[in-house]
């Protein structure tokens, strides 16, 4: 992210990763990168909050969706935001020997391996840190903040 300026705001607990089609059942110990992620070299992950938003955005014509739930506790790495967009966390991984604080390498497009090639490294989502998935639909007509109510009503979509 060249052109955009990165900032930190507080981690919640858990955040979200939003997928067109479901993965893999167990989930894995690394899930494979969506083609979006390994162009931009970083997860793109969203809070409870943000999720609707989200989903209205880059996924407007589905009809159903499927989130991760990502334990932030169990997840190396370093996560960073867009400044103005504390809704939308992008996980980076952390160079070899670096500090967690800053430096922030890019991955090599298509890896999504966590070991990577070189000195270039991927921050992995996998079993060790989704501690839950879940499929929403969404009804003809219905918004996605509305399709969004059940799992936020039965405490399953939340930041802390």
């Amino acid at each position: 992210m060249s052109a955009s300026k990165l900032t930190t705001y507080p981690l919640p607990t858990y955040v979200y990763k939003i997928l067109a089609t479901p993965p893999p059942t167990p989930i894995p110990p690394v899930l494979p990168l969506s083609d979006l992620d390994a162009q931009d070299g970083f997860i793109h992950l969203s809070t409870a909050a943000q999720i609707p938003i989200t989903a209205a955005l880059f996924f407007a014509s589905a009809g159903e969706l499927w989130l991760l739930k990502v334990d932030t506790r169990k997840t190396d790495g370093v996560y960073r935001w867009v400044e103005g967009m504390p809704g939308c966390p992008h996980l980076y991984a952390v160079a070899p020997g670096t500090d967690a604080a800053g430096y922030v390498v890019e991955a090599e497009a298509g890896t999504g391996t966590g070991t990577g090639t070189g000195t270039r490294t991927w921050a992995d989502l996998g079993s060790a840190n989704v501690v839950g998935s879940r499929a929403v639909k969404r009804a003809e007509g219905q918004t996605w903040e509305d399709a969004f109510k059940g799992p936020r009503d039965e405490g399953w979509l939340v930041d802390e």
